[in-house]
């Protein structure tokens, strides 16, 4: 037994629920970032616990789609796994890469005035969006260099 497409509709309060091909109503109580992947988690596994629970006394559910179905959960956990590795090596590479613009003359757009201004690093900052370069005291963003020379190179 495989739950067929699910159908999302409103609780009596606007939460959301999700309602399976048998009747069976779930609340979704997910939240962003790695909150939403955890109760992804636990809603398929609450999903599945729930079919096996409720199953047809005269139509169990064949065991191989259980199996199935674990494997296919187990696999998106690995991808989401491989996903978040990739996500932490870009940023420490990119940490990298801005600490070793310290020294170097850099191009970059004034954010303010529009133009083309150009300054020596003086410091990395990391935040929230990413290496925040400081130069010559304005904060340029690490994606907002288009140059980038040897110190005094720049004219």
């Amino acid at each position: 037994m495989s739950i067929s497409a699910t159908e999302g509709v409103s609780g009596q309060y606007g939460s959301p629920t999700t309602t399976t091909s048998r009747g069976v109503s779930y609340t979704a109580t997910a939240s962003e970032g790695a909150q939403k992947t955890t109760s992804d988690k636990d809603l398929f596994l609450s999903l599945l616990v729930a079919q096996m629970r409720y199953q047809d006394p005269m139509n169990p559910a064949d065991s191989s789609a259980f199996l199935t179905q674990t494997a296919t959960f187990t696999q998106v956990e690995k991808l989401q796994d491989v996903a978040d590795s990739s996500a932490a090596l870009l940023s420490a590479q990119n940490a990298f890469g801005a600490s070793g613009l310290v020294g170097r003359d850099v191009a970059f757009i004034d954010a303010t005035t529009g133009l083309e201004t150009s300054g020596s690093v003086k410091g990395v900052s990391f935040g929230a969006d990413g290496p925040v370069l400081d130069v010559n005291g304005v904060e340029v963003p690490l994606g907002a260099v288009l140059k980038v020379t040897a110190s005094g190179a720049l004219a």
